[in-house]
C-alpha cells in the first residue's frame, strides 16, 4: 500500500502541473500582506469551463472560495452525484469516508466524513447538515446549503473535528443537458495547522473537486439512472 507521504508528494506534484494564477497573494500571504475582501481569480479552465477564486474576509483567519463553470450534464445527474454521500470519497479530495447519519426528509439530511491529512497530522473528520431547495420555475435553480455541526456527534480519538464549513452549491439548469454551477464558501478544518498551508491546498481544493464532480455526474449510472432519486431536487 502506497504510504500517505508518497501519496502527499504525489499530490502535490499534480497540483504543481496545473497552471495556476494569483501566485503574487500566495507571496502576499507569506508577506502578512493580505488584501480582504476581493475574489481573486485563481484558475481559469477555459477548456473545462470552469473558474475558482478565492477571497480574504476580515475577522477570518482563512481564506473563503468560489468555484463556478458551466457544465456538460443535467441538474439531475450532479445532484444525484452531490447527494449520494456513501460515493463522496469517489469524488471529494481526500475523503476517506462518508456516511449518511440521519436523513430528516427528502430536503434535509446530515452526515459524516472523514479526511486525510497529510504527512503526519492528524486526520480529520466532520458532521454536516445540508439542507435542499428544490429547482422550480419561479426560482430557475436548486440549490444545497452545508453547514458543520461539530458538536452533533462526540469526538473521536486521534482525529480532529472540522471547526466550520459553511457553503452553498447551486445548480442552474442551461437548456437539457448543461448546468451553470457555482459554489462558494468557508472551511476551517480545526487544529494547530499554519494558515499559510491551509490557504495553499483551499485555493487549489475547489477545481480539483469540480473536476471530479463533474466527471462522476458524465458516468452513465447517474447521468442515465431511472430510480427514484433519494432526494427532491425539482418541483
Amino acid at each position: 500500500m502506497m504510504s500517505r507521504f508518497v501519496k502527499f508528494l504525489l499530490a502535490l506534484s499534480v497540483m504543481a502541473s496545473f497552471p495556476v494564477f494569483a501566485v503574487s497573494d500566495d507571496l502576499e500571504e507569506l508577506r502578512g500582506k493580505p488584501t480582504f475582501g476581493e475574489w481573486v481569480p485563481v484558475r481559469n479552465d477555459e477548456l473545462r469551463h470552469i473558474k475558482t477564486f478565492a477571497r480574504h474576509e476580515e475577522g477570518k483567519r482563512l481564506r473563503s472560495f468560489r468555484a463556478e463553470g458551466l457544465l456538460d450534464v443535467s441538474l439531475d445527474a450532479i445532484a444525484r452525484v452531490y447527494t449520494d454521500v456513501p460515493n463522496m470519497p469517489r469524488w471529494y479530495w481526500e475523503t476517506r469516508e462518508a456516511r449518511l447519519l440521519k436523513k430528516v426528509s427528502d430536503r434535509e439530511y446530515y452526515y459524516y466524513m472523514r479526511f486525510n491529512a497529510p504527512l503526519n497530522l492528524p486526520d480529520r473528520d466532520a458532521v454536516f447538515h445540508a439542507v435542499i431547495e428544490p429547482y422550480t420555475a419561479k426560482r430557475g435553480y436548486m440549490m444545497i446549503t452545508v453547514k458543520a455541526v461539530p458538536d452533533y456527534l462526540p469526538k473521536k480519538e486521534g482525529l480532529v473535528r472540522v471547526v466550520a464549513q459553511d457553503l452553498f452549491a447551486k445548480f442552474t439548469p442551461v437548456g437539457k443537458d448543461k448546468v451553470q454551477f457555482e459554489t462558494e464558501g468557508y472551511v476551517d478544518p480545526g487544529g494547530n495547522v499554519p494558515a499559510w498551508t491551509i490557504n495553499f491546498v483551499q485555493k487549489r481544493v475547489p477545481y480539483l473537486i469540480m473536476v471530479s464532480l463533474l466527471r462522476m455526474s458524465q458516468m452513465k449510472e447517474y447521468a442515465e439512472a431511472t430510480s427514484p432519486a433519494e432526494y427532491t431536487f425539482r418541483e
